[in-house]
């Protein structure tokens, strides 16, 4: 029986963080941002790596026994998996999964195209969907439904932030980093056209000319 938006449990960090005088003047003149402007860090890092500490201890709880396979959706979750996984004191594997859905543009398109699909079997595992933002939700829901069709042991999806204002949300994930703001944010593996996924911490873009 896989997890669904009507029996998920989770707990997450609603705060975004602070940045201090340093920080921000440090951001402001970060060349990895090639000259774009930012907003403002929403997490920097040191309150990315304690969160994904806790996350790794509440999914070790959760699966005390049994084979654990998490599954990254690449590209965005790559950073988040490999700090998450090392965290988790049990036995699992790795795949990834890849999806293309967003383009050029901020907004999600619509568009879900699955481009890597894992040869790993599934059945009888208990499958952790490793995520890095769930905004519209229908990247999730194809993902979902084409992981359950392979009939998993369980099946819930863990990640780093969820913005709560998706109207096609069919699986709420079990765990969830961060309860995010409705802004378009970059680092730690998030992007903007390819940009921007090294930034050690995660940011709001500020829109409008640059």
């Amino acid at each position: 029986m896989w997890t669904s938006a009507c029996d998920a449990t989770h707990s997450s960090f609603t705060a975004t963080v602070g940045v201090g005088k340093a920080t921000a003047a440090a951001v402001a003149t970060d060349p990895r941002l090639a000259g774009r402007k930012v907003k403002r860090v929403a997490y920097d890092q040191e309150t990315l790596a304690a969160r994904v500490a806790e996350l790794g201890a509440e999914i070790t709880a959760a699966y005390p026994d049994g084979d654990l396979l998490v599954l990254g959706l690449l590209k965005g979750s790559f950073i988040f998996l490999s700090d998450l996984v090392r965290q988790i004191r049990r036995p699992l594997q790795i795949n990834f999964l890849i999806a293309a859905s967003y383009g050029q543009s901020t907004v999600s398109s619509g568009n879900v195209r699955l481009l890597y699909d894992p040869e790993t079997q599934l059945r009888g595992k208990h499958i952790l969907l490793v995520e890095d933002i769930v905004d519209s939700g229908r990247t999730l829901g194809v993902l979902m439904d084409m992981l359950a069709d392979r009939h998993p042991k369980s099946l819930s999806i863990c990640a780093l932030l969820h913005k709560r204002i998706s109207t096609h949300l069919r699986y709420d994930p079990k765990f969830v980093g961060f309860d995010a703001p409705n802004e378009f944010l970059v680092g730690y593996g998030l992007d903007h056209a390819e940009n921007f996924r090294h930034l050690p911490y995660i940011a709001s873009l500020a829109e409008g000319p640059q």
